[in-house]
């Protein structure tokens, strides 16, 4: 079956239409199936401003529907990956939505840290939303769901979902690694993995409610002693201090 959004038999007056050159403002006109045209007067090779990518992020077939991706939507595909990724987590979980809501909660407050830091966003939302997806199997085989139980079983299955979904092999290497101690940061983590220990550890503050009576000079030392990046620390103090 051929993807409708490609299917002439279904466009609309609007899978046509005309744009202004970025480089020169000479007209240029799209069909909507268009990754990219050539500008008749400049010659340079323009993005169709209208193009939706959206699908692409986890069909295996995109390259041959849409041929090849233009390099300025390669980032995009990427980071279009961790809808994907949210809902195989929720699927692996089932009914457990306190899980569910934990890595939900992670994702939020990894993509605000991740977006400020301006890290791989792609790599810390998926982190953000397999983090903790190793411990039904620990509670199954360990009886446990003590964090080096969780860490030792998460990159498998964290692999599992993203071979599933087609994620790049080094996206999927990175997220497994930063799984596999995401309790335990060493010296000379990336970036990716800052953005992730803080979301986790503002969200496991929010749902104990670390601060309880604490000090607010005190328990903001406490917030610059224990989290990774500038941005986790101002994040932490907006959400567990104003």
């Amino acid at each position: 079956m051929k993807c409708p959004g490609q299917d002439t038999q279904y466009w609309n007056e609007n899978a046509i239409f005309e744009t202004a050159c970025p480089e020169c403002n000479h007209p240029i006109e799209f069909f909507k199936d268009d990754s990219t045209r050539r500008c008749a007067n400049c010659k340079k090779k323009i993005v169709n401003p209208k193009m939706d990518f959206g699908c692409a992020s986890y069909c295996q077939f995109a390259e041959e529907c849409l041929g090849s991706l233009p390099e300025e939507f390669v980032g995009s595909r990427e980071d279009l990956l961790k809808d994907r990724v949210a809902m195989e987590m929720k699927r692996y979980f089932g009914t457990d939505f306190k899980r569910m809501g934990h890595a939900a909660k992670v994702a939020y407050y990894a993509e605000k840290i991740g977006k400020s830091e301006k890290a791989n966003l792609a790599v810390v939302m998926c982190t953000a939303y397999l983090h903790d997806i190793g411990i039904k199997n620990a509670e199954e085989k360990h009886n446990s769901s003590a964090p080096k139980y969780q860490e030792l079983e998460g990159p498998p299955v964290a692999r599992e979902i993203l071979n599933k979904l087609k994620a790049k092999e080094k996206l999927t290497n990175e997220v497994c690694d930063i799984i596999g101690h995401h309790h335990n940061p060493g010296e000379n983590e990336s970036l990716n993995f800052k953005c992730l220990y803080d979301a986790d550890m503002i969200a496991n503050m929010v749902e104990c409610d670390k601060k309880n009576n604490v000090d607010n000079d005190e328990f903001s030392k406490k917030l610059d002693r224990i989290l990774l990046t500038a941005s986790g620390k101002k994040l932490a103090k907006q959400v567990l201090m104003d």
